[in-house]
């Protein structure tokens, strides 16, 4: 295995970037601000998309794919939205190479292949989709238009970390139509709790769902709907948005619909979206100085069986237990590894799987077939027992359950430790200097003031929670009149 890892306390930032990499996630690619994801990684990746693919199906969603490329003149129809990207867009201007004249063994851009009109890579598609949205609607027949891909973009970022921040990741975004106001609202909250269900329950990651700031929101949006999450250093991670966007692109592309009083009418809109930026929120989360830690529903595989053994014969004894215990696990919806290389000593796979964040880990030994017993590890509280083979899938059901559970209440506790509600501006400085996380203060509603609050302590207001009671009282930087408390905190 890798070198070991540096602490978290040393060195939180090298600790995140040396695990990624050692534990086999991801790498850095020749492309720069661009990543490999690696197959381990990308196993993570897929659980996710499917878990969120059923949730989608099950309100009524379904998947289509759009261009890659956007012309510029579509791109700038929605003002907004192409002010808020145009500086992180890729733009394709010509559509062909040639060999160089001067030398052979290269490359260069034919000056006569220019296109007439610019192409953005796309860093969002609304521009694309809703272009294509108007000759898919024309009747209030043909709403509500409930419409995800599953896609990658590109948004050219300078100061790049891996899953966290890539000129390239890959996500999925929703695309919707609505009659009605009202209905899109409800859509945009409705894919807000379907996000907030699936980090809780699946990623065992608690967040708080929110409304931003209209300084925060989406380029484009009337409304920025959010779920944020606290990472194990103090810094917030938004770790995915749903956007009420009004009517603001179905009048940029002239979207209408002959409603049922025939009347002609733009129709509302919404998107959302989550990327691969929640491998990140996943990894700062739960894992811990030895490694990865994953819980047990997004897992490649829950559990790993490793033989301890000396020579073929041992290997042979072992091996007659581990499959049957595989198919047994297999049986009751378990998904399990039985690693039986020669190539590696059993030391070095329980070193492997702890950094590789494998739930639970079984060791089969001589001794064990003897005693009809099998060492159980658990990654989680690295704990280990011995229990008996027959008592082996009832007992894996149900840690594997338990260690779901525990994860997430862990998270959730350190999360509710680091709320800290604060009146005075020195109280908040304080606060975000020693002990981080989110911070509960009143604000007066201001860009201005959040700019400044910004500029001076580089915290930003991450939400404005939808629980938040209403509660008046003094904006701790301005000293004007608040009426509610907002969630600040420091942030990837």
């Amino acid at each position: 295995m890798g070198k070991k890892l540096t602490k978290r306390s040393e060195d939180y930032s090298k600790w995140y970037n040396e695990l990624v990499v050692q534990a086999d996630l991801a790498e850095n690619s020749a492309v720069r601000g661009c990543m490999v994801i690696k197959p381990y990684g990308y196993a993570i990746w897929e659980k996710m998309q499917a878990e969120l693919d059923r949730m989608f199906k099950e309100t009524g969603h379904e998947n289509a794919y759009f261009p890659l490329f956007v012309p510029k003149s579509l791109f700038e129809a929605e003002e907004k939205n192409a002010e808020g990207f145009a500086k992180e867009c890729a733009v394709v201007t010509h559509y062909r190479l040639k060999t160089d004249p001067e030398d052979s063994s290269k490359l260069i851009v034919d000056p006569n292949a220019k296109l007439e009109e610019e192409l953005i890579v796309r860093p969002t598609s609304e521009a694309i989709i809703w272009n294509t949205y108007k000759g898919w609607i024309q009747s209030y027949r043909d709403l509500p238009l409930l419409i995800n891909q599953w896609a990658n973009v590109v948004r050219w970022e300078m100061r790049t970390r891996l899953f966290l921040r890539t000129a390239e990741f890959l996500w999925q975004e929703g695309h919707t139509a609505h009659a009605t106001k009202e209905e899109a609202l409800q859509e945009a909250e409705l894919m807000n709790n379907v996000y907030a269900e699936f980090a809780e329950n699946f990623l065992a990651v608690p967040v708080i769902k929110g409304v931003k700031t209209e300084s925060e929101r989406f380029a484009g949006a009337d409304e920025t709907y959010c779920i944020e999450a606290l990472m194990q250093d103090g810094k917030a991670l938004q770790a995915g948005t749903s956007h009420f966007l009004g009517q603001n692109f179905a009048k940029a592309f002239d979207v209408k619909f002959t409603s049922n009083q025939g009347k002609q009418e733009h129709v509302w809109a919404t998107s959302w979206g989550v990327s691969t930026r929640l491998m990140g929120a996943l990894i700062m989360t739960h894992s811990d100085d030895q490694g990865l830690v994953l819980p047990p529903n997004l897992a490649p595989f829950q559990v790993v069986i490793v033989p301890i053994y000396k020579n073929q014969e041992q290997l042979d004894a072992i091996s007659q237990v581990a499959n049957e215990l595989v198919q047994d696990l297999k049986l009751h919806g378990v998904s399990v590894k039985f690693d039986n290389r020669d190539t590696h000593k059993p030391g070095w796979k329980f070193n492997e799987y702890e950094l590789k964040g494998v739930p639970l880990r079984i060791g089969i030994g001589p001794k064990d077939l003897e005693k009809r017993t099998v060492e159980l590890a658990r990654r989680d509280t690295l704990t280990k027992e011995f229990i008996a083979k027959e008592t082996v899938v009832e007992t894996v059901i149900t840690l594997l359950k338990e260690i779901q559970e525990n994860l997430y209440t862990k998270a959730k506790n350190y999360r509710n430790d680091h709320i800290t509600p604060v009146d005075t501006f020195e109280e908040f400085k304080d606060v975000l200097n020693t002990k981080g996380g989110f911070i509960s203060a009143h604000w007066d509603g201001t860009t201005e003031t959040e700019d400044k609050i910004k500029e001076i302590t580089k915290a930003t207001i991450r939400c404005i929670p939808l629980n938040a009671k209403n509660e008046e009282g003094i904006c701790v930087y301005s000293g004007k009149k608040s009426l509610c408390r907002v969630l600040f905190a420091k942030a990837y």
